[in-house]
């Protein structure tokens, strides 16, 4: 199933239901008065985060979900019944926005959040509630509000620790099958990947974190050339991110350093805060060189680049220098982990 992350849907409560207008009318009582009971409240609709549904593909089939309306009350002072609340399950990490205000109303990160989208309306209130010592009669009663409606945009970002950023066929979808079972097309041609794709890296029984595979990025990204700007959003909360680059690139003019740095200069034109994330240079294919020559050429990158992070070699090929990648990774996010839990 293809990847679909971003979708407009209706969602519109129920109303509240009206008050009656109601007299007692029972043998051997005269002027048994008002007995009009209130309406009940109209349901409301829930977004509800949930583990088994991993896009959005659901809402292009089904783009209005209703709540059910309050019922109206009844004589003898029944109170009507309240309408059923609509709850719609949703992926983790879906991000809820108005459609016309574009006001982010809420973010589903965790298993079993809710999220009020559309408040129901208030029940309207029988004559009972009219009754006073000057208006014994009342002939009135309120009508129930009406339940909101309106449209949400739903945008589905990838929650993973660690995202992959490169060049189209710089080894990003080789890198993730050697280190994880996910298994994303790979080939010698760019642009294999066309939709993100997610591996749990598992380090060792107890240890294991999620890497995010998404499409390459190119030169003019930032104003919409390629793919990858579609997807650049779902690195957003990863904690890490892994720039990967062809060392031996075949058949190309661009060389590996003119690469890393127009990756580099449209993440900073898409998001600042995606530029100042901690980002690892993972220097792929060194099996395509001599053991001095992929030195050599390793080392023209970093000066070329002054990379001041940490630097790893591999081959994702073969598995060369990926399990002490994952092991390093690993180490960096529970430190990350720490620092969050420790007390201010």
């Amino acid at each position: 199933m293809k990847f679909v992350d971003e979708t407009e849907v209706r969602v519109e409560a129920g109303n509240g239901g009206n008050g009656a207008v109601g007299f007692r009318r029972e043998k051997y009582i005269p002027m048994g008065g008002p007995d009009g009971g209130d309406g009940g409240d109209g349901g409301s609709v829930y977004l509800i985060a949930v583990e088994n549904i991993n896009t959005l593909v659901d809402f292009r089939y089904h783009t209005v979900h209703r709540a059910q309306p309050g019922q109206k009350g009844m004589g003898r002072n029944c109170t009507g019944r309240k309408g059923d609340d609509c709850f719609v399950p949703v992926p983790l990490g879906t991000q809820v926005s108005d459609a016309e205000t574009q006001e982010i109303i809420g973010d589903l990160t965790e298993t079993g959040q809710t999220l009020l989208v559309a408040q129901g309306g208030f029940h309207g209130l029988g004559n009972t509630r009219f009754k006073s010592s000057i208006n014994r009669a009342p002939q009135q009663a309120s009508k129930g509000s009406p339940g909101e409606h309106r449209m949400l945009n739903l945008e589905l970002t990838l929650i993973a620790d660690v995202g992959l950023l490169g060049m189209p066929n710089a080894g990003k979808s080789s890198l993730i099958r050697a280190v994880s079972s996910a298994t994303p097309k790979v080939a010698d041609y760019p642009f294999t990947t066309l939709y993100p794709n997610l591996g749990v890296v598992r380090v060792d029984d107890m240890r294991s974190f999620v890497i995010a595979d998404i499409p390459g990025v190119i030169e003019g990204a930032a104003e919409g050339a390629g793919l990858g700007l579609q997807f650049l959003k779902h690195l957003a909360r990863t904690g890490l991110l892994l720039h990967v680059i062809d060392i031996a690139p075949y058949g190309s003019d661009v060389t590996p350093v003119q690469a890393a740095q127009k990756i580099i200069c449209e993440v900073e034109k898409w998001s600042v805060d995606l530029a100042t994330k901690p980002r690892w240079l993972v220097l792929n294919k060194i099996d395509q060189l001599l053991e001095d020559e992929a030195d050599e050429q390793c080392q023209e990158i970093i000066d070329a680049l002054n990379w001041q992070q940490p630097v790893f070699r591999i081959s994702a090929i073969n598995g060369e220098g990926t399990k002490e990648l994952s092991y390093a990774i690993m180490e960096f996010l529970e430190q990350q982990r720490q620092k969050v839990h420790e007390p201010v």
